[in-house]
């Protein structure tokens, strides 16, 4: 059975806090969370966890995420030598998404649009949440946003196609070619 594992994780730090976007290594890992299609489950990973979290990456058959070449695994690169980007099989919805559309739109669109669902909280809150110590509730929203990807990739295999939200608010058709790993 092939091990699709969907991916996100949320920092510690902004990018202002870190002095800028290009810094995202810097940013710290709060949570990361996993959903393995061979396990059937989500795990999730703290900060002390981050060499766990890697090796499940890099045992996946194909690591589904948004936003995940650009940013999760930039993330990461502050805690392994590894190139992630090269060393992964990734599929980056975004990337993809992209790709066919033109922009980028964001991963609340996508989940309104095609599965009627909105996020829970926005990626600031789960900053605010790490400031607090609240860490379960960064773990229910990255748990939240892994299972949104997973669908919207689910969907796109079996309709071949999303929906979202123009910046004009109407609802806009992209057609999505992916599978598993090939």
């Amino acid at each position: 059975m092939q091990n699709l594992v969907y991916f996100d994780l949320e920092t510690q730090r902004t990018a202002n806090d870190v002095g800028g976007w290009d810094k995202k290594r810097d940013m710290g890992l709060s949570v990361g969370v996993t959903y393995s299609t061979a396990r059937g489950g989500y795990r999730i990973y703290s900060e002390r966890q981050v060499d766990a979290l890697v090796e499940e990456l890099r045992r996946a058959d194909l690591v589904v995420g948004y936003n995940v070449l650009h940013f999760d695994y930039e993330v990461l690169m502050g805690y392994t030598i590894l190139e992630l980007s090269e060393q992964l099989r990734t599929l980056d919805l975004l990337v993809e998404i992209e790709r066919v559309a033109g922009h980028k739109p964001k991963l609340e669109s996508l989940a309104q649009a095609t599965l009627g669902l909105g996020k829970t909280a926005e990626g600031l809150d789960a900053i605010k949440w790490w400031r607090q110590g609240k860490l379960r509730e960064i773990a229910e929203y990255c748990c939240f946003d892994v299972k949104v990807t997973r669908l919207i990739h689910e969907h796109g295999i079996q309709h071949g196609e999303l929906w979202y939200h123009d910046r004009f608010a109407r609802k806009q058709r992209v057609a999505v070619g992916w599978g598993g790993p090939k």
